[in-house]
């Protein structure tokens, strides 16, 4: 199963190429906010931000200086003007359309998760001056060294994996995850078996009970093949 920040957009052509599109398949998306049947598309789970949340992180996002764009299930949503060229990356990256929409014009859009996304140096920056109160209103990580992501509270990739094992009566032990970022961490946290890859972060490799190989050398399948089959 793949456990993605992306939108299904960005991981379709994946779960084709794995042919992960039978029934009994799954995809966790937009970080643990939204996880199908990937056969059917039927919603399991599906999280999103209220307005005021919104609205809120775009008032922010320009106090600090960073760009930012909403992401709903069918597009990137930015009230940059100038827009950013990591919203762009990120257009290319997971397949799906900009618009560019006022704040004001938000307001009867399901927004799914919102970024900042600026240059590492920046961000970071912006990243320091970040009230405290937003880190208890949402679950905020950092995806990428442009990317943060923020989205409804306890919403995450651990969260989502939780209620999938429980639904599929799936004790601890039987789950294993395989994970090289920051926003992979509470995935990596709540299963039985946490596998690092070679190049991920190494604050994350603290918590991993295997490492297995990069990513250019294969490292998911060495995992699967060592520790699973």
């Amino acid at each position: 199963m793949i456990a993605t920040g992306r939108p299904i957009a960005g991981v379709a052509k994946l779960l084709d190429d794995l042919q992960l599109r039978d029934k009994g398949d799954y995809v966790v998306t937009f970080n643990g906010a939204l996880v199908q049947e990937t056969a059917t598309g039927h919603e399991i789970i599906s999280e999103s931000l209220a307005y005021e949340d919104y609205l809120d992180m775009e008032f922010l996002s320009r106090k600090l200086g960073v760009h930012m764009h909403a992401i709903t299930k069918d597009g990137i949503y930015t009230a940059n003007r100038n827009i950013g060229k990591y919203t762009v990356h990120e257009s290319t990256l997971v397949n799906m359309p900009i618009f560019y929409r006022t704040p004001e014009e938000m307001a009867d859009k399901e927004i799914v998760k919102c970024m900042f996304i600026d240059e590492p140096k920046i961000l970071d920056v912006a990243i320091e001056k970040i009230p405290a109160e937003f880190y208890e209103r949402y679950s905020i990580n950092k995806s990428a060294p442009f990317y943060l992501e923020l989205l409804k509270k306890n919403v995450d990739k651990g969260s989502a994996i939780t209620h999938l094992a429980e639904k599929l009566g799936l004790t601890t032990d039987e789950t294993m995850a395989i994970g090289d970022e920051e926003n992979d961490r509470t995935m990596l946290e709540v299963v039985g078996n946490p596998v690092v890859m070679e190049n991920g972060n190494p604050e994350l490799k603290k918590i991993a009970k295997y490492i297995t190989k990069t990513n250019d050398e294969s490292g998911v399948a060495h995992a699967i093949r060592t520790w699973v089959l």
